[in-house]
């Protein structure tokens, strides 16, 4: 068996495979999701070195298994679309149930480990538990149910967010956070490695793949619940057993080093990169092989999330938790004077009483016609409801909650919303593709709809030698509209995606003379088949700026695409171009997938296009990142190695 050298590494980003859903292999997003982190919390890559420094103290200072139990608050999310997607509380506790086995060897197929892994596999001494108590100290079961107008999610974290069509996170130093819902893309699931922000921190896991060994899901070969065990782990610090390289490092010295991942159910022993007789941890709960085929962690991997629990230590805080005590009751009024008024077509607000001793409300709403409710929570006697459709029955209902108990929901009350009323009519219909879009004038504002699900607005214009810079801004939006910028051949150049209804914006600077296309489209099938949304192209001879949505003289907003590698994939042997609006220094830094740089140099740039050719051909296979500073901006970018 290989033993690898611990590293203390300072983590700039990893990133996995993704595949389609017909799905024969497994697809964990944790690493793309960590790229997606690291380019939006410019202090992330420091919060996890400094945990990483501390586990690897820890593990020198505490070799073996661990003694003390640590005991986890679990809180899940269940956000759906539809029935199916509603899953069952009985599957919800089947898959905390797995999870306890997993992390405790207690798992029925533990005799399933080849006889030359048994010896290092591990009881973590970690438990989960179902929320008892929720973070304002009221008695739960642990389980939040939400209906969403979302019909999937990837893993940009939008989940996370009620605003976005998710649910808002509980306290993450108390709790662990799991979003289960419908993930597009083929992802099986994602989690957030500890050190990043706390309002995202916990596991998404797709609602097909909720179950166990007892009882299992729909998503076979990964219905066994051991994508959810998979991601905890990555949420307790654990890296791919492969180290997201050829023949990687996952900061583990008891797990065989491995070529790559594996998938199915592997025969042992299965030997690569000259890891001995006995080859891959294949069983290992961090490769990427079938639910059946997981069945153990490793004493070393075991170490590694016990670190996080030490005085000192990035998960520490959930030691203190009181989630896992029920609260004691008392008697907590019901709302009364319940009503609705300000009704619009999709649009209410809603009142009721205030209750001695509330600290919050719980309000349920639903469609009349509808089993289930959608729930939202308020330190306010009344709630404006936006969204809703027109000419339809609704009905609600309100909860207290006081400081030690949750008093009973009221009676339902019925409101009705208004008449669909037509706002506006789209002169520019049909104009679903590009070839099909429509020449529109420069300055000037125009009005369009996204009348269907499946409507897509495309808009022509040019610009000229003395007006080439471009601004285009999408406003006065009736749903969740995003824009993108394509030049004549359709390559897209940059694109704007607020949540919700704020306006979007595009700037394009370093543009030519020519043909160019804006595409309009409802995010995750948004539409408003009544109302209008605003667009104006602005053209101009200077250079549009912008910072936090006020024009000055100073910053410009660059697009992503203005650097750019090529060949990608390469034989290391690539060009980095980098688009200039003038002079400046631009620094090009190379990391390896543990974040070792292995280039670093300051070039100088000229107005227009620049191009710098390096030669990685004497490193290994893989993926590696590129980092471009290049005046105000800074951009990182993947490039695989083959």
């Amino acid at each position: 068996m290989n033993v690898k050298k611990l590293l203390v590494v300072s983590i700039l980003g990893l990133i996995g495979t993704t595949s389609a859903w017909a799905q024969q292999t497994r697809n964990c997003g944790t690493m793309e999701h960590l790229e997606f982190q690291m380019q939006n919390d410019p202090g992330l890559s420091q919060r996890m070195a400094e945990i990483e420094t501390f586990t690897n103290n820890f593990t020198v200072a505490n070799p073996g298994s661990p003694k003390a139990i640590v005991t986890i608050p679990v809180v899940f999310h269940v956000l759906y679309n539809n029935a199916a997607q509603n899953i069952s509380n009985a599957l919800i506790l089947a898959q905390l149930d797995q999870l306890n086995k997993d992390f405790a060897r207690l798992n029925s197929d533990a005799n399933s480990t080849p006889s030359a892994f048994q010896s290092l596999a591990a009881n973590t001494n970690i438990q989960f538990c179902l929320a008892q108590r929720d973070a304002n100290g009221n008695a739960t079961n642990g389980i939040v149910r939400k209906s969403t107008t979302a019909t999937s999610f990837s893993s940009n974290n939008a989940v996370k967010y009620t605003a976005q069509g998710g649910d808002n996170a509980w306290d993450a130093t108390k709790y662990l956070n799991i979003w289960v819902c419908n993930l597009s893309g083929g992802l099986l699931g994602y989690a957030q490695f500890p050190g990043g922000a706390t309002a995202t921190d916990g596991v998404v896991v797709l609602y097909t793949a909720i179950g166990s060994l007892s009882t299992p899901g729909s998503s076979s070969p990964y219905n066994l619940g051991r994508t959810t065990t998979h991601e905890v782990g990555h949420w307790l610090n654990l890296r791919h057993i492969w180290g997201d390289a050829n023949c990687g490092n996952d900061q583990v010295n008891d797990t065989p080093t491995q070529q790559t991942s594996n998938y199915g159910c592997p025969t042992f022993p299965r030997v690569t990169c000259s890891n001995g007789a006995n080859g891959d941890m294949f069983m290992n709960y961090m490769d990427y092989t079938d639910d059946a085929c997981m069945n153990m962690f490793s004493v070393g991997q075991s170490t590694r999330m016990n670190a996080l629990f030490a005085t000192g230590g990035a998960r520490a805080g959930l030691l203190t938790s009181q989630g896992c005590s029920a609260p004691t009751t008392s008697g907590c009024g019901t709302p009364s004077s319940l009503a609705a008024g300000s009704i619009t077509t999709t649009t209410a607000t809603l009142s009721w009483a205030a209750v001695s001793g509330a600290l919050n409300y719980n309000l349920q709403y639903k469609l009349s016609s509808a089993s289930t409710w959608t729930t939202v929570n308020t330190t306010a006697t009344s709630f404006a409801l936006t969204g809703l459709s027109a000419g339809t029955a609704y009905q609600f209902q309100v909860q207290a909650v006081c400081a030690s108990a949750s008093g009973s929901y009221s009676a339902a009350t019925n409101f009705t919303t208004t008449s669909t009323t037509t706002t506006c009519t789209d002169n520019y219909e049909a104009n679903e593709t590009r070839t099909a879009g429509k020449t529109i004038s420069t300055n000037t504002n125009i009005s369009a709809k996204i009348g269907t699900s499946t409507d897509k607005d495309w808009f022509k214009f040019t610009t000229t030698n003395s007006a080439k810079n471009i601004k285009v801004v999408l406003d006065q939006l009736p749903a969740d509209y995003d824009v993108i910028l394509y030049n004549s051949s359709g390559t897209q150049l940059a694109i704007s995606q607020n949540t919700s209804t704020a306006t979007e914006t595009i700037i394009r600077n370093t543009t030519s003379r020519g043909t160019y296309y804006v595409q309009v489209y409802g995010y995750s099938s948004a539409f408003n088949a009544n109302s209008c949304y605003r667009l104006r192209v602005n053209t101009s001879s200077s250079s549009f700026r912008t910072i936090e949505g006020a024009e000055i003289e100073s910053i410009e907003v660059q697009a992503m695409d203005e650097v750019s590698l090529f060949p990608n994939p390469s034989n290391g042997s690539f060009t980095v171009s980098v688009l200039s609006d003038n002079e400046a220094d631009v620094n090009i830094a190379v990391y390896d997938i543990t974040s070792k740089a292995i280039f670093n140099e300051k070039f100088n740039s000229t107005k227009g296009e620049n191009s710098f050719n390096l030669d990685l051909q004497g490193q290994a296979k893989g993926i590696y990142f590129v980092e471009v500073k290049h005046g105000e901006s800074k951009t990182i970018k993947k490039l695989i190695v083959e």
